[in-house]
């Protein structure tokens, strides 16, 4: 069975007598970080997002995609184009499932996988996986040819492609896990909701262990829907700078093994919150940010002084930086804390920027290194308190934040520790 959740959060209209539901831990279980795999407009592989970011390299580049003519910068993952699926594989063809293919191409997370299943059983493995756009590019190209032709492409079947659930019943064939499944679909959140859906199903004991993810490919859906609303740039995106004029939307797959075996991090806990603000637009104070921020905090017991380094949402429009930026002032204090956003290397990847910023927010704390924002050139000054990092530094630090949030104020925090 495969489950599709939209929502699971609380609403600013949540009566005021009620305390809003931030699902706080009681017992809370360290679940660690066993293995990761992911593909970005960077490369293949942890290391080589990692290598990008530490040189301030960017992924991006301008769009160059024969089916999409918008003026601007995008971040298409290497070998998607040229990537062809097994021939038992075939039938879930779409540009989704072969970015994700890829990924799940990593040998040191399908040894993991293949571990766990040994340990555990295949049953006893969920898989929960956040995508907001899915296969809707092969939809794309059948409704082209239903157009030119009158007939749907024989080899179209939207169940395996364009449906949000398709990506779990792939992944699972890839991975021959059986347990239960479910595709969180939030918008830009998607693949941040899967670590705290995982660690309540854990805490159940409905599960041992999870693979949890995302995956969000290009597609004119999302390249000419951004453009509608004024939000894609024309330049290479620059979060937190003073010229920043929007987003650049990149693609990628993300996928992390987690468990209760020993791991040099662990994620501790998250927050989630909907200010149900505005459709597009962030809370001008970036309230819902700030419920999700603090809730992650209240359920790993920790204060905002505990936390070393916030890898922000940071998606280079206007709004959302002003409003993130306020909204981190308001939970650190005149502490502040070292913030970056490393959508300059992969541009916003939707549905896959939880997952693809939790690797790289726990790498971060394995290094003991902060990242950088890559291509911030001049700080805006009217951003309050922000320690922005502007060039790879070293520090020490225990515990990091990572903030994804989506379209309707769909809001989540996570936190991370180091194991020592």
């Amino acid at each position: 069975m495969v489950w599709v959740v939209t929502t699971h959060f609380w609403s600013a209209s949540w009566p005021p007598e009620c305390s809003p539901p931030f699902f706080l831990l009681s017992d809370l279980s360290l679940l660690g970080i066993s293995a990761s795999t992911v593909v970005h407009p960077a490369g293949h592989g942890v290391a080589a997002l990692w290598s990008a970011i530490e040189q301030c390299r960017t992924g991006l580049r301008q769009n160059d995609l024969t089916w999409c003519d918008l003026p601007g910068w995008i971040g298409a993952a290497p070998d998607v184009d040229d990537t062809a699926l097994p021939k038992h594989l075939q039938s879930w063809e779409c540009r989704n499932h072969r970015l994700a293919w890829l990924a799940l191409q990593d040998s040191l997370f399908s040894q993991a996988v293949a571990a766990a299943i040994s340990r555990y059983g295949a049953i006893r493995i969920g898989l929960i996986l956040g995508t907001s756009t899915s296969g809707i590019r092969s939809s794309e190209i059948a409704y082209a040819q239903r157009r030119e032709t009158g007939q749907w492409p024989a080899s179209f079947q939207y169940r395996r492609s364009h449906s949000v659930d398709a990506l779990c019943r792939f992944t699972a064939t890839v991975l021959s896990l059986q347990g239960p499944m479910v595709a969180v679909s939030t918008a830009c959140s998607s693949s941040a909701k899967v670590f705290l859906t995982a660690q309540r199903w854990i805490e159940a004991d409905l599960i041992d262990a999870a693979v949890v993810g995302g995956v969000d490919s290009l597609c004119l859906s999302t390249l000419h829907g951004f453009d509608a609303l004024q939000l894609l740039s024309q330049q290479i995106c620059r979060p937190f700078d003073v010229a920043r004029d929007g987003i650049s939307i990149g693609e990628a797959a993300g996928f992390v093994l987690l468990d209760r075996a020993p791991a040099p991090v662990h994620f501790l806990a998250g927050g989630e919150s909907s200010d149900a603000w505005h459709m597009s637009t962030p809370h001008p104070s970036g309230q819902g940010a700030q419920d999700a921020m603090r809730a992650a905090l209240a359920a790993a017991d920790l204060t905002s002084g505990d936390i070393g380094y916030v890898n922000a949402h940071g998606t280079a429009t206007p709004a959302n930086d002003r409003a993130e930026a306020t909204a981190l002032a308001t939970v650190f204090g005149e502490r502040g804390v070292a913030v970056s956003s490393t959508k300059g290397v992969t541009g916003h990847t939707l549905g896959a920027a939880g997952i693809v910023e939790a690797i790289v927010t726990t790498t971060a704390l394995e290094k003991q290194v902060l990242p950088p924002s890559v291509n911030l050139l001049n700080p805006d000054p009217d951003l309050r308190a922000l320690d922005l990092i502007a060039d790879v530094r070293s520090a020490r630090f225990r515990y990091a934040m990572s903030n994804n949030f989506g379209f309707g104020g769909s809001n989540c925090a996570l936190i991370f520790g180091r194991s020592d």
